[in-house]
């Protein structure tokens, strides 16, 4: 083993899910947030099964899916006349087919879930309002009273960690912004489906919306161009804003349309990416998450990838007698899978966004494509076991 010791900067999904990781390989972890509590922020999740597994072995899953909402498939659908155009089966396929569940949440709920998981766990110690200084060292040691073995960014796409490592991945605004805001059941239109995740696809934009069991209602998120209000997650969205939204979807059904402008209390969050570089410092600081490799959300796998990581890097520090060969290892695997992942979410883009005569022969393929030669495509992704 190559630690006994971790400190994690930043509390999020890949944080908490680092420290159970470790915690089931007999680490120890202190974890560091800044926030003075753990915030329900943004607002519908997916977990596939590649992430949902791993949430089984660390004991979370269980409570999450007594919540959460289990989705008979995953579907395209035009944005322009409603028409499905293909379909992925999920729910009880997907438990069959790749061995755990898909399911949608808020992203308040996976929280909540792995913060009690973390509360319960000896091994774990969550820090709460505690903001690294420059000299993050000491701060860290005056906080858990001790120099831990490695230190795990996992403060996000803004990480002050990945300042530590050189020629580390830099952020990036990737022009695009997702509008994100819920429609109660009682308000929701017809062609919301209650059973399915939905993607209507259209001329450089596209709507994704699920069914939110703990929310009484829908997860709607927009993706169309727009303009980053700076280094933050969310930003309520003024008139304007929703304005230049309702203009790039000109030209869709007029149900999507009614919907966009009937968004009440409408967020948007622009979308960054990180750009490649190196993911640890070669002795005692390491990234996870965002911090890694923020990516754009068009294959869903945000979350996914950030449970991986945790899964992973636990796995080859306990596995690992040497350090640096542990951090060598874990980049290596995952950089490799990351780039997949993005590849793949580079492809959703084009085939979402495609404008003219490409659109009509997207559409004819996706016509011909069976629901389980779809799936098969996504064996690779879903089917993920690093079996370690």
């Amino acid at each position: 083993m190559a630690i006994t010791h971790a400190v994690i900067v930043g509390a999020g999904m890949a944080g908490l899910t680092t420290a159970l990781a470790l915690a089931a390989r007999g680490i120890r972890s202190d974890i560091i947030e800044q926030a003075p509590h753990l915030a329900e922020v943004g607002a519908g999740l997916q977990i596939s099964p590649n992430a949902s597994r791993i949430l089984a072995r660390l004991g979370v899953l269980a409570d999450l899916e007594a919540v959460w909402t289990e989705p008979e498939r995953i579907a395209i659908s035009s944005g322009k006349s409603l028409r499905q155009l293909a379909h992925v089966p999920a729910g009880r396929f997907a438990r069959e087919r790749w061995r755990a569940p898909y399911g949608v949440m808020h992203r308040a709920t996976l929280q909540r879930g792995l913060q009690a998981a973390v509360d319960k766990n000896p091994l774990c110690r969550l820090h709460l309002g505690i903001r690294i200084g420059a000299d993050w060292r000491q701060s860290i040691a005056s906080v858990v009273g001790a120099t831990p073995d490695v230190t795990i960014g996992a403060d996000g796409v803004w990480s002050r960690m990945r300042e530590e490592i050189a020629n580390a991945p830099e952020p990036d605004f990737s022009r695009n912004v997702a509008w994100r805001f819920t429609v109660p059941t009682e308000k929701a239109p017809a062609f919301l489906m209650p059973q399915a995740v939905t993607a209507y696809v259209g001329p450089s934009c596209h709507l994704v919306c699920y069914p939110l069991r703990e929310a009484g209602g829908f997860n709607v998120v927009a993706i169309a161009s727009g303009v980053s209000p700076g280094e933050t997650w969310e930003v309520h969205a003024s008139l304007e804003q929703k304005r230049m939204l309702l203009r790039q979807f000109k030209g869709w059904h007029p149900q999507i349309l009614s919907l966009l402008t009937g968004m009440e209390s409408g967020k948007f969050w622009p979308l960054y990416q990180v750009s490649d570089g190196r993911w640890h410092n070669g002795r005692d600081v390491v990234l996870v998450g965002d911090a890694a490799h923020a990516m754009m959300p068009f294959a869903a796998q945000g979350a996914a990838m950030a449970i991986e990581d945790g899964w992973e890097l636990a796995a080859r520090l306990a596995m690992t007698p040497v350090l640096a060969d542990a951090l060598s290892t874990y980049e290596s695997v995952r950089r490799a899978r990351i780039a997949r992942v993005r590849n793949r979410g580079a492809f959703n883009r084009f085939a979402y966004h495609v404008r003219g005569p490409l659109r009509l022969g997207r559409d004819m393929v996706l016509a011909l494509r069976p629901p389980q030669a779809l799936a098969a495509d996504l064996d690779w992704l879903y089917g993920y076991d690093a079996g370690l």
